[in-house]
């Protein structure tokens, strides 16, 4: 079965934002490369850009949350775009208000966990980079209620 990884862009704070992941997730980065470790006559790197993100990966699960900084050559991208979102599906009500309560931290709560009615036990949040989430403990499915 395939699986779906979310890969995230950000203007050059990638390794802040995934080190804040990475406290809330745990595990380790299974990959991290700066643009200096790209470098090459065919690919100049600017000493500003040098030390940013050109790829961080962070297994959670069996999924991977990976992301990059934008190289400002490139442009910025767009911080509180709202045309998509990363939804994580818990084990449990306490893994879902543990994954909302911890990435929420200096972000904005949309939807507080609570029972939904389609009957899950669900919350929305932006978090502080801007990212949005679904966290989601489908009751129904994991034989809970």
């Amino acid at each position: 079965m395939a699986t779906i990884n979310p890969y995230i862009n950000f203007n050059g704070n990638a390794e802040e934002a995934f080190t804040f992941y990475k406290s809330v997730f745990g595990g380790e980065f299974t990959r991290v490369a700066r643009f200096k470790d790209m470098a090459s006559p065919e690919f100049q790197v600017s000493e500003n850009e040098a030390d940013k993100i050109m790829h961080i990966a962070l297994p959670i699960g069996k999924n991977v949350l990976m992301g990059n900084d934008v190289p400002e050559s490139m442009g910025r991208t767009n911080e509180n775009e709202n045309r998509s979102k990363i939804s994580i599906n818990c084990e449990s009500k306490e893994e879902a208000d543990k994954m909302l309560n911890g990435l929420s931290v200096g972000g904005k709560i949309e939807f507080a966990m609570a029972d939904s009615p389609w009957g899950s036990y669900f919350g929305m949040f932006r978090d502080k980079y801007g990212i949005e989430w679904m966290v989601d403990f489908d009751v129904t499915y994991n034989g809970q209620k």
